[in-house]
């Protein structure tokens, strides 16, 4: 009954503004009172900050700058093997396997398409189409930038407003389409192995997504689905090295990947509930 509860409140609540007004709060530079909540937060959620750049709190001058730390070098080694792709994040993977008929598992019989999750377009969606999927969900605790899981040219980055549900286990279990429904960035690029979409999903209180290309996309919000094109050479081409930092959030939230069909394997130990690790390895090429 409490789980139904949690649910059926967040239809009604104003998801918008609270993230909104979570993320002012997050970019405020408060002294002592920001200090006292990153230790706080620390403490709850058990993160790991020998890990991290600046290891003390009062060396962030926001939640955000915190938040969004970097590592130290050498935390997370890309795996050794040249050709595997690796994990994009640190987080926990929600689901992960075949894309059926354009159709993507979300958890509990739901499922959602991947035309939806990509803006609505049927030919943006269609080079995916019997390909693969992987899921992952960030917790608080998390590193919380996305690095590539191999090179890549960005082809096309895609906005696309929606709900901001939560999207831990609880809500992926009970909300229909959650994936779909949310705010989200998708990036599209060209790789070895053919196109790949990384889908960057908001979420209650995620306060900001942004891309290394493009800074802050999200927000301002907007009602509207917006495309940008980008060039496969020259100086506005945008290209990634495997490992290379490509996005953040401002707040915590899940990365849909999509692969075409017969481009990739993932790594059989791979299933719902395994932690990953950002530069393991996640998949091998076909």
């Amino acid at each position: 009954m409490l789980d139904k509860l949690k649910v059926a409140l967040q239809y009604c609540f104003p998801q918008h503004g609270l993230s909104r007004l979570v993320g002012w709060i997050a970019a405020a530079e408060a002294g002592k009172v920001t200090t006292a909540f990153i230790r706080w937060f620390i403490g709850k959620y058990q993160v790991n900050m020998s890990e991290a750049v600046e290891s003390a709190p009062e060396a962030y001058s926001s939640f955000n700058q915190f938040f969004t730390r970097p590592l130290k070098e050498g935390v997370r080694p890309l795996d050794e093997n040249s050709h595997s792709l690796v994990h994009p994040v640190d987080g926990t993977v929600s689901q992960l396997g075949p894309i059926e008929e354009g159709r993507i598992f979300q958890a509990k019989g739901f499922h959602y398409t991947s035309t939806a999750l990509l803006g609505g377009d049927p030919a943006t969606a269609e080079p995916f189409n019997q390909g693969d999927f992987a899921t992952i969900y960030l917790a608080p605790r998390d590193y919380h930038r996305m690095h590539m899981p191999l090179d890549g040219t960005l082809k096309e980055m895609i906005y696309v407003p929606g709900k901001l549900f939560s999207v831990n286990p609880l809500t992926a279990e009970n909300v229909p389409e959650l994936f779909a429904r949310n705010e989200r960035v998708v990036a599209i690029f060209d790789t070895e192995v053919g196109p790949m979409a990384m889908v960057l999903v908001g979420a209650t209180i995620v306060a900001s997504i942004e891309t290394v290309w493009a800074g802050t996309v999200t927000p301002p919000a907007g009602k509207q689905v917006f495309r940008w094109t980008y060039p496969a050479e020259g100086n506005e081409a945008v290209k990634l090295k495997r490992g290379e930092e490509m996005g953040r959030f401002k707040l915590g939230s899940t990365v849909v990947m999509l692969f075409g069909k017969d481009a990739i394997n993932f790594n059989p130990e791979l299933e719902s509930g395994v932690v990953t690790r950002m530069g393991e390895a996640m998949a091998s090429r076909k």
